[in-house]
């Protein structure tokens, strides 16, 4: 255990899953062992970033569904999932046959609002309908119901010889309590505790108290916390670019380095109208690392990390990457490894 601080509870890392489109089967294959050997190592979870028309994750529900043969114990999620993108009842239903597939281990994280990029497929995804789609919290609360059990129809009904139930089907107990809301501002975190949510916070936020990442991103989690009706029960993850370099060979400690310098140049600058500020990227010892995550503001308030890897390195970089997280990263913070089934 730190002597400085509280000890990380649940150790877990973030991955868009990138492929070559020439090969996207190889790319998707390297995800589904990358998350194998997360829980070979002891992590408690394995996160998926959502992308679409690009060389990521596009259906998150489709690699989890694989994952979930794949694996028995680590939790899996998503961070995050933009409702706008959805259609709640249907995904309501995959999520829940996931979960069902997963034995209750599933966390699916969402965002609210226009997704990234969404001038790019909007047409494509409302063609009709597209100025009249509601993408706001309303839609993230429908699928909350659902999952809960709400009725979908009044009765159950036969039909023949079929028989429709009321509510979503499969229903996964517990579901309900493991949606985690992402959050970029102190208004969608205080929404997010007023609605029990759980929160995950990233390398990315809203400027607002200055341009220090990390205060801004601890008065977010303190807003959150205030709000929520029973803060003892909530759950919030940080999710930091982490990059440990313990066993990394020269050449892949001389490319994460240079990764890292091609993207400084945007910490603390605030971007764009929303003036969102960007972390920077974490490289070096576990215990160079280990020393600035208890420095941080933001990793002071939680117990527990789901780890950015970066984006378009090697499968074998991930798996050092991960590897170093959990033997040597991991236990500089006072967490320890759950390897049983």
């Amino acid at each position: 255990m730190p002597l400085d601080g509280t000890p990380l509870a649940r150790l877990g890392f973030l991955t868009i899953g990138s492929f070559d489109p020439a090969r996207p089967s190889a790319g998707h294959e390297d995800t589904l062992r990358v998350i194998e050997r997360a829980e070979a190592l002891g992590f408690d979870s394995a996160w998926l970033r959502h992308r679409h028309l690009q060389h990521g994750i596009s259906s998150p529900v489709a690699v989890l569904a694989a994952a979930s043969q794949r694996t028995s114990r680590i939790d899996l999620g998503t961070a995050v999932t933009p409702i706008g993108a959805e259609n709640p009842f249907r995904l309501a239903e995959d999520l829940s046959t996931v979960d069902v597939l997963l034995g209750g281990r599933l966390n699916p994280g969402f965002s609210v609002g226009t997704p990234m990029h969404y001038d790019l497929y909007r047409e494509a995804l409302y063609p009709d309908t597209a100025d009249q789609e509601d993408l706001g919290n309303d839609r993230l609360l429908r699928f909350r119901d659902l999952v809960r059990g709400d009725p979908v129809t009044l009765a159950v009904e036969r039909r023949g010889i079929e028989e429709f139930a009321s509510t979503v089907q499969p229903h996964s107990p517990g579901l309900v309590d493991r949606i985690w809301y992402g959050t970029g501002s102190t208004r969608s975190a205080v929404w997010a505790g007023e609605n029990g949510f759980h929160l995950l916070t990233s390398s990315v936020t809203r400027s607002e108290h200055g341009t220090d990442f990390a205060t801004n991103q601890r008065a977010q989690i303190d807003a959150y916390l205030a709000a929520h009706p029973d803060p003892a029960s909530a759950r919030v993850s940080q999710g930091l670019v982490v990059i440990p370099t313990d066993t990394a060979t020269r050449e892949q400690e001389a490319r994460y380095r240079a990764y890292v310098d091609g993207r400084s140049g945007r910490v603390g600058v605030p971007m764009g109208p929303a003036g969102m500020l960007f972390a920077a990227d974490l490289v070096g010892s576990s215990a160079e690392i280990a020393d600035r995550l208890r420095a941080d503001a933001g990793y002071q308030a939680v117990t527990e990390v789901a780890f950015a890897l970066p984006f378009a390195f090697e499968p074998e970089d991930y798996v050092q990457i991960i590897t170093d997280m959990a033997e040597r990263l991991g236990p500089e913070l006072g967490w320890a490894p759950e390897r049983g089934v």
